[in-house]
């Protein structure tokens, strides 16, 4: 029974998956690195350490109690975007482990980007997996990307993606972040700042800022920051946080929608686990696809189908 090996050490999570082709099953592990309470992140330094001491950890919880099959071929995420000059170094350490395992084992080695990754995590989760074979439109929204992409078959990379918007400045996931903590929430504060929001009982009207199709979101941050400071209530501005955020993604994707045509949509990323956020796409969109949470927030899963591709000659 063919294995596929990923390996995903994204700036906040090391991941690890299997993607068994007979049983079309993913079997995954993940980790958050730690981040101290008050803090926005992680400098590159401290990522690449902590990748370093739990990737092993991932890698055994993993093949736990499982039968050892070894893997036809190991896959890793080795950058951001397929795009020149994408670069992080808290991506070698999956590399350098798929690279040495490949080198040992004799099994296939394939990377491939982190974005990427997302969006195939999603096509399966979603089961739209198919869609790999025609064009589409994609979204991944995260701490490090706001992206409105346009995805189309492609030989070489499964995927080729032109970039059709973006965030100007802040990303949404860093604004969730930025709020969050500033709201006395635990970072990451995705999940927390959704459950505070659905105690608000007041909702403020919000207008998009967009230029060609790219939103700016550094307002979001001075306007509750304001909210707050006025005597607004943290619910409130939790509330008017994610339905900016909502209301940013809707309007980049009515651009995607008037510039390429109708076409399948696909959404990934941690924001777009947020049930508001979802919830309000699907009212203008509802044939939009989602990745289910286990698979939106950063992972290997998607990495790990990159390998089961490539290795089959699949697209």
């Amino acid at each position: 029974m063919p294995e596929y090996l990923g390996i995903d050490t994204s700036n906040y999570t090391t991941s690890a998956a299997v993607y068994v082709s007979e049983e079309k099953r993913i079997y995954h592990t993940k980790k958050l690195l730690p981040v101290k309470d008050g803090e926005l992140g992680l400098r590159q330094s401290d990522a690449v350490f902590h990748h370093t001491r739990q990737l092993p950890d991932m890698i055994e919880q993993l093949y736990s109690g499982r039968d050892r099959v070894l893997p036809r071929a190991v896959s890793a995420s080795s950058r951001p975007r397929n795009a020149e000059g994408s670069y992080m170094p808290c991506f070698l350490c999956g590399e350098g482990f798929a690279r040495s395992y490949a080198a040992v084992s004799g099994a296939e080695l394939f990377t491939t980007s982190h974005q990427v990754g997302h969006i195939l995590a999603a096509l399966y989760s979603a089961d739209k997996l198919s869609l790999v074979r025609e064009r589409f439109i994609a979204f991944h929204v995260s701490g490090g990307t706001t992206d409105c992409l346009l995805c189309e078959p492609d030989n070489e990379m499964i995927l080729r993606i032109t970039e059709i918007g973006t965030s100007l400045d802040l990303k949404a996931g860093q604004a969730v972040d930025r709020i969050g903590v500033m709201l006395g929430l635990h970072f990451p504060c995705g999940a927390e700042l959704e459950k505070l929001a659905v105690g608000a009982d007041k909702h403020y009207k919000m207008k998009p800022v967009l230029k060609d199709g790219s939103c700016c979101l550094s307002g979001l941050e001075n306007k509750c920051g304001n909210m707050l400071k006025n005597g607004e209530s943290p619910e409130n501005v939790a509330a008017f946080c994610l339905d900016f955020i909502a209301g940013t993604v809707i309007a980049m994707t009515d651009h995607a929608v008037n510039k390429y045509g109708v076409l399948p949509l696909v959404f990934a990323g941690g924001v777009m686990s947020d049930v508001i956020i979802r919830d309000r796409i699907i009212s203008r969109y509802p044939s939009a696809s989602f990745a289910q949470p286990q698979f939106s927030c950063d992972n290997a899963a998607g990495v790990a189908i990159y390998g089961y591709l490539k290795s089959n000659g699949e697209i």
